[in-house]
């Protein structure tokens, strides 16, 4: 049991202002596994403004200098690592055959990199008269999910560090823990007190409070299209930049030429890590109609195949969902693919056969239509669609009709192939042939998955105001 009975503002631990304490649920086992307060709009307006009175100096610290914080940083996460993925494991339920990769180590080396990054600052551009300079936005709050809880925190505290900003962090109710954890690292490698700042607590208060407040400069926020409208609407009457990212409902498109088991599998594969609770999800596959009826004996093999348990357990690829409430949508949504005339291969509505434990079994519905709501709304969890098409065109046009553009994939038969496709699909990005993740690459989606990115030197640019000095 993990209970914080504090919140971190101004470099100390301090007695929230708001009332009670929220449970955290192990999703795997349904106990309660810790306790975090409840905050309210009186601790918002305690961290923002420790967050503005640090502002100045921190702004001013020399660059090395936030490079070195941001070094002793991923030290500490470096050595505790496994606490900490042991952490978001019992907190969100993925299983620990993918959680320390995922959720811990891949955050690391996103992190080390603005320790290079941060150097950026220093750089004065002269056009003219003119010299350009960077200079960082200020006071940001952050709004994190509960599928990659670390993860999406680190992308946007290290670009902010490195820029020269402070913060303030609210993390997912259901996922707390391991920003108290990080809370007490950014503690003990002396991070100067206002920079970072962490209020829990429901959205409707503190994620409300500080999308408006008129001492936040920006707000970072990663979640459900529908909430970040409201943020964004918050947040428009101070005029504050607002980053947004949001959903996906991508798509994998599978060229004729392409290998084609390999390519199925790497699709059911890559919706099932972390249960289909992943916004960059390849949720739609695009096949080709003369390969289709192989294509979905081979998915639906593969999905039977992958093994559900006990996230606790190396041999499970899956674990439960974050939530009852998670479940409860996703088991919503085959309901809906099912009335809706969409073949049930495998998986379903039905309990997966766990006495305890939020699952829902990996499901794959064939015959899919582009305009069935499966097709085109976020389900988050783990529910493929397998979408026949007649040509390449069409492929093409399937892949982009959806209000959604924050991932994509192709399959082709070599890499030039798949550069061609790459560049026609509606989205923040691309992955071929099952290449891998980037860190230093650029993150974020079109359309109504969001604006603004993350990772590499564009994530760094969010979190910078450009001054011209005319000499």
């Amino acid at each position: 049991m993990r209970e914080y009975a504090r919140l971190y503002i101004d470099g100390a631990w301090q007695t929230p202002g708001g009332q009670g304490m929220a449970e955290v649920i192990d999703p795997a086992s349904e106990s309660v596994i810790g306790r975090v307060p409840l905050g309210n709009e009186q601790d918002v307006e305690r961290a923002v403004m420790a967050a503005r009175r640090a502002f100045a100096e921190w702004s001013r610290t020399a660059s090395s200098v936030r490079a070195g914080y941001i070094r002793a940083l991923a030290e500490q996460l470096k050595a505790r690592a496994g606490e900490m993925a042991d952490v978001i494991t019992a907190e969100l339920g993925m299983p620990v055959q993918w959680c320390q990769g995922v959720q811990v180590e891949g955050p690391i080396e996103g992190l080390e990199q603005y320790v290079e990054l941060a150097g950026l600052m220093d750089r004065v551009h002269e056009v003219g008269n003119s010299l350009v300079y960077r200079e960082a936005v200020g006071v940001c709050a952050f709004i994190n999910p509960w599928n990659y809880p670390l993860h999406q925190l680190i992308g946007k505290l290290a670009p902010a560090l490195a820029a020269g900003c402070t913060v303030v962090v609210k993390p997912s109710q259901e996922t707390p823990l391991h920003a108290f954890l990080l809370a007490e690292m950014i503690d003990a490698i002396g991070l100067p007190p206002g920079v970072l700042n962490l209020v829990s607590g429901p959205g409707s208060k503190v994620g409300e409070a500080l999308s408006r407040h008129p001492q936040v400069d920006m707000v970072s926020f990663t979640g459900s299209t529908g909430a970040g409208v409201r943020v964004a609407q918050a947040a428009a009457p101070t005029v504050k930049r607002v980053c947004l990212e949001l959903g996906g409902k991508s798509p994998l498109l599978v060229a004729a030429d392409a290998d084609l088991a390999a390519a199925v599998r790497h699709g059911v594969q890559d919706v099932m890590i972390n249960s289909g609770q992943t916004c960059t999800a390849l949720t739609r596959m695009l096949l080709p109609a003369q390969r289709y009826a192989e294509a979905v004996e081979i998915a639906a093999a593969e999905a039977r195949a992958l093994v559900m348990g006990d996230p606790r357990d190396p041999a499970s690829f899956l674990g439960p969902m974050c939530s009852a409430a998670q479940r409860r949508t996703v088991r919503e949504y085959i309901g809906i693919g099912e009335a809706q005339g969409a073949r049930l291969v495998c998986g379903g509505q039905q309990a997966p056969g766990f006495e305890r434990g939020f699952y829902v079994a990996p499901t794959v519905f064939a015959d899919v239509d582009n305009r069935m709501r499966i097709a085109q709304e976020e389900i988050f969890g783990p529910v493929l669609c397998l979408i026949p098409y007649a040509d390449e065109a069409q492929g093409i046009a399937l892949a982009n009709d959806s209000p959604f553009g924050l991932s994509s994939a192709v399959w082709a038969g070599t890499r030039e192939r798949g550069l061609e496709l790459a560049r026609q699909m509606r989205a923040g990005q691309c992955f071929v042939n099952g290449a891998g993740f980037n860190y230093r690459a650029p993150f974020g989606g079109y359309k109504q998955s969001g604006n603004g990115r993350e990772w590499g030197e564009e994530g760094l640019a969010e979190f910078v105001e450009i001054k011209a000095v005319q000499v």
